[in-house]
């Protein structure tokens, strides 16, 4: 029985990797034949190695910022990690994310090292996990807004700007009361953790900033940066291989949606992914070996 139950498991994440590369394939089909091929190979082959090096460099200071805030909440079930390996284990999950989507995951490889490693219940470490990534979507959701409102979309659709404005108001207030009454365990580190989540979003958006600086593209920023945030907000469900396909499709769209050069966009959007897919390769390249003895298990007491 436990066998069947593993061969059952082993066919679902074939086929659900095989779908996702479908979708992929799909996505990134319908923008390039709606989309110049030679315009976009001169747009990428022009653009300014210099700026993209600040591009990339700004994209790992966000992960970086990122494995610390994780690391925050693990502290507060009681998974002590040192700097290093912290930062080892969330490149490690990065490459799994983007090349092994059908199989166990970041998030999920996460979970099963330091559950194991550290004794923990593997639910007690999902929600730490879980939390980290709520928090990631509310500052995308927040800053996203902020930027759509002195965008074009704004002018196009002035029905919208309220219900902007309310999201705006809202969302924090939102995410606390979950926080209070759901995950009160992490109620102690809101503001901290907070401002970590802004500082992720705010570097990644000065990676695409650079992006675009590097395609000579000084026009309409806040409608390239607002729909860059809003394609991130996109590629949350993984339906797709690391995003590639949904990315593009929102850029596309989008910016076809208020007549802006729609080249630039889907550049943008394959350049970040060549980026993320380069940075995550150091998490498999440092190899990390999972003993207890390379986390530091310091005392729970403060």
């Amino acid at each position: 029985m436990a066998k069947s139950n593993s061969v059952s498991k082993k066919r679902f994440k074939l086929v659900k990797s095989i779908l996702q590369l479908l979708v992929s394939i799909l996505g990134l089909s319908l923008v390039l034949m709606k989309t110049d091929i030679n315009g976009l190979g001169t747009i990428i082959r022009n653009a300014n190695p210099w700026y993209l090096l600040l591009a990339f460099v700004f994209f790992n200071i966000s992960k970086i910022f990122n494995a610390i805030r994780l690391n925050r909440l693990l502290k507060l079930i009681g998974i002590r990690l040192s700097f290093v390996y912290n930062i080892k284990l969330y490149y490690l999950g990065m490459f799994y994310n983007l090349f092994l989507p059908g199989g166990i995951g970041g998030d999920g490889y996460k979970i099963y090292v330091l559950q194991k490693n550290h004794g923990l219940k593997t639910i007690n470490v999902f929600h730490a996990v879980f939390w980290d990534r709520v928090c990631g979507i509310a500052a995308l959701v927040f800053l996203s807004t902020i930027l759509l409102l002195p965008s074009s979309f704004a002018l196009k659709f002035p029905g919208l700007v309220p219900y902007a404005w309310l999201q705006i108001i809202l969302v924090y207030p939102l995410v606390l009361l979950v926080n209070r009454f759901i995950y009160p365990q992490f109620l102690g580190v809101f503001a901290i953790v907070t401002l970590e989540s802004f500082l992720i979003q705010a570097t990644q958006v000065i990676s695409a900033y650079f992006i675009l600086i590097a395609l000579t593209n000084n026009g309409h920023l806040f409608d390239y940066l607002a729909i860059f945030l809003m394609s991130t907000v996109a590629t949350i469900v993984p339906i797709t291989i690391g995003g590639a396909g949904t990315r593009e499709m929102t850029f596309y769209y989008l910016l076809d949606s208020i007549h802006l050069e729609t080249d630039a966009g889907v550049a943008l959007s394959l350049i970040f992914f060549a980026i993320s897919a380069v940075s995550s390769l150091a998490g498999i390249l440092s190899r990390i070996r999972h003993e207890k003895s390379e986390s530091v298990m310091e005392s729970e007491q403060p």
